[in-house]
């Protein structure tokens, strides 16, 4: 887009000057600030109702004031008797115990006593009658009528005092201390309290913490959503990871970018919340404005602006009084992880809840990442096993704009500030998101492809967890190679005989054929220059005659080789922007990002954009024989193999490999 007559007024050139930094520190020297800065008020106690307090933390301790059980009851079915009348039964040898006319069940008082050669059938959880002092099983007896056609009690076995009987108080005893102040709350403490009557609890408030979105780009969910502008999503992770961390969250929506709004919507949060979160307006560029306003608070304001922190430098913290209020970065990944870094703890703290356990692992890097030095960075990881059962950590490159980055990681590592590169193989320490690893059934490396996508989603509807990384056809044959995934997703042509994928087998990988596609160009259909172009060669003139821009794909992929094969040396405008799926790629030129791409014909439908034919091509599965048989693999090709799935790929524009 040239030849623009306007210009940028001496005002928006002014918004645009970047503002340095106020002071920048260290990761530890941020969290320092906040301790010495922060204060908070100590929490109040609340009693709630026994059905409110799950997640809370109790403030007293708690003592029972009855017995739990309250009476002697029968752990089983069977029959209440004296010990001393069945001491010598056997199987060989049954003795005869007379039956007493009731039966015992939950809840019922016996009416008679348990006297010598007598018995009483008694279920589970009834209260043993007088006179009993043990229960035998159901299976240990039968039944028999005497002589005058009165029911008589058979025992195979003895037994011993107190069989199958819980006593009064065994559970807990009035006066005992069942729970302590500062536990954390569960279905199973609740169930405790509930059994010893409790109806209300005394349990600390929560801290307050209320949270807002700053950015005339912003959306809240539910909206329709016009050209150029974003849902809120900041808001509803942020929130939900506050309360993760014991808090009580206020949402106070979106301030669009004015100091007056802004101001308005932090007063509302200060005068309710101990804590308020911001995201967006930290990083004091263009549009950005939330720390002006922020910088206006007192005793002491603002304690530092900046972290040397890899995602998270533009953090900002301000104190005032006994309220925090923190700047997050805007971008999801960012923000999240900030929040976890220095804001989660505070709110654990201030709940009396334990401090999260660091549970870290050894892993080796699967490919180099670079680092910038200077600051700290932190990487996001997904794990997987090899066939060793090492430990590999797969980088998760998203950038901190992605919303699914940290919901994907199972951890991450993080890279000294002097440190520039750590290569593939280093063993790093990466600490794991959440309480628990959970390994997939299935790891599939290689091509991004929508058939694909849908064949993992039926194989997650079975109940297999399902991970895959698009890093190219390439890639997946490393992986493969390196028995680091189950499955690898290829569509590498053999330039010596032209014949899809059958070169990359070995004696340790075995090809499974999968589908057939077809490459092709992507254009939008009101793109005057590209009207005429109806061959790829056309269309190659087109683009070397005008300035027309393009999205490329990632090195390494299969679609990767044939845009060069196409572009036969030739490198257009655009040719160094890559990116890693078909469907980013159909998305970037249908939101006029750029004006050609290379993607499959399926795609490219469900776009709505034109479509020249350059390839077609077979996407084939290439799986270590060592893994063959595992029960995840044998159930993903079945499904490959299943009537109704290959009719869908079908629909879906897939041809079918017979």
């Amino acid at each position: 887009m040239t030849g623009h007559s306007k210009k940028l007024s001496a005002e928006q050139i002014k918004t645009l000057r970047q503002e340095q930094f106020l002071n920048v520190v260290s990761l530890e020297e941020a969290k320092s600030r906040i301790q010495e800065a922060f204060v908070a008020l100590s929490p109040k106690v609340s009693y709630k109702p026994l059905h409110q307090v799950r997640e809370r933390v109790l403030a007293e301790d708690i003592y029972s004031s009855i017995d739990v059980p309250g009476f002697d009851r029968s752990r089983v079915d069977g029959f209440a008797l004296r010990v001393e009348d069945i001491f010598s039964a056997h199987p060989q040898n049954p003795l005869c115990l007379s039956l007493l006319p009731e039966i015992i069940t939950p809840g019922k008082t016996p009416e008679y006593e348990v006297t010598k050669g007598t018995a009483t059938a008694i279920a589970t959880g009834g209260m043993i009658p007088r006179g009993a002092n043990a229960v035998v099983m159901v299976e240990q007896t039968d039944l028999r009528e005497d002589p005058a056609g009165d029911p008589q009690l058979l025992v195979y076995q003895s037994a011993n005092v107190g069989q199958f009987i819980s006593s009064s108080g065994s559970d807990m005893s009035n006066g005992e201390l069942i729970l302590r102040q500062g536990q954390l709350l569960t279905s199973r403490e609740i169930g405790m309290l509930a059994a010893i009557g409790l109806s209300k609890v005394p349990v600390w408030e929560k801290p307050v913490v209320a949270v807002f979105s700053t950015g005339d780009e912003l959306v809240a969910p539910g909206n329709p959503l016009p050209p150029g502008q974003i849902y809120d999503s900041n808001a509803a992770i942020l929130g939900s990871a506050a309360e993760e961390a014991g808090a009580e969250v206020l949402y106070l929506g979106i301030a669009v970018d004015t100091r007056e709004a802004i101001k308005e919507k932090l007063n509302q949060a200060l005068d309710k919340a101990d804590i308020v979160l911001l995201s967006g307006g930290t990083s004091k560029g263009a549009g950005d404005i939330a720390y002006h306003c922020v910088a206006l608070l007192k005793d002491p304001g603002i304690i530092f602006h900046g972290v040397a922190l890899k995602p998270g430098k533009p953090l900002c913290v301000a104190v005032s009084g006994h309220k925090l209020v923190a700047i997050l970065p805007g971008f999801p990944t960012s923000a999240i992880f900030t929040f976890h870094e220095f804001i989660a703890p505070l709110l654990r703290r201030m709940s009396f809840r334990p401090e999260d356990s660091k549970n870290e692992i050894s892993a080796k890097l699967a490919i180099t990442q670079n680092s910038d030095r200077g600051r700290t960075e932190y990487v996001m990881v997904s794990l997987i096993r090899n066939s060793l059962e090492d430990y590999i950590a797969y980088p998760i490159a998203k950038g901190s704009g992605s919303v699914t980055s940290f919901s994907q990681a199972d951890g991450f590592f993080s890279i000294p500030a002097l440190t520039e590169q750590l290569t593939a193989g280093t063993e790093v320490q990466v600490q794991i998101i959440g309480q628990h690893l959970h390994m997939p059934d299935l790891v599939i490396i290689g091509s991004h492809c929508t058939g694909l996508d849908y064949l993992v989603s039926q194989e997650s509807l079975s109940g297999m967890l399902v991970k895959t990384f698009s890093i190219g056809s390439m890639g997946g044959v490393q992986a493969a190679q390196k028995e680091e995934c189950d499955i690898a997703g290829i569509h590498l042509i053999d330039p010596k005989t032209g014949q899809y994928n059958t070169h990359c087998v070995t004696p340790d990988l075995t090809l499974i054929k999968g589908y057939g596609r077809l490459q092709g160009i992507v254009f939008r259909k009101d793109a005057t220059f590209l009207k005429d172009a109806k061959t790829p060669s056309e269309f190659l003139e087109v683009i070397k005659t005008h300035s027309l821009l393009m999205i490329n794909r990632n090195a390494g992929s299969g679609t990767r080789v044939v845009i060069d094969a196409f572009l036969n040396n030739f490198k257009p405008e655009g040719y160094l922007h890559t990116t890693r799926s078909h469907n980013a790629v159909a998305a970037a030129v249908q939101q006029k990002r750029a004006d050609w791409g290379v993607t499959i014909e399926t795609v490219a439908k469900s776009y709505g954009l034109g479509f020249i034919a350059l390839r077609p091509e077979e996407y084939d599965f290439l799986i270590p024989k060592s893994r063959l048989h595992r029960p995840a693999v044998q159930k993903f090709l079945q499904l490959l193999h299943t009537p109704t799935i290959r009719s869908h790929l079908k629909a879906m524009g897939f041809s079918i490999i017979e």
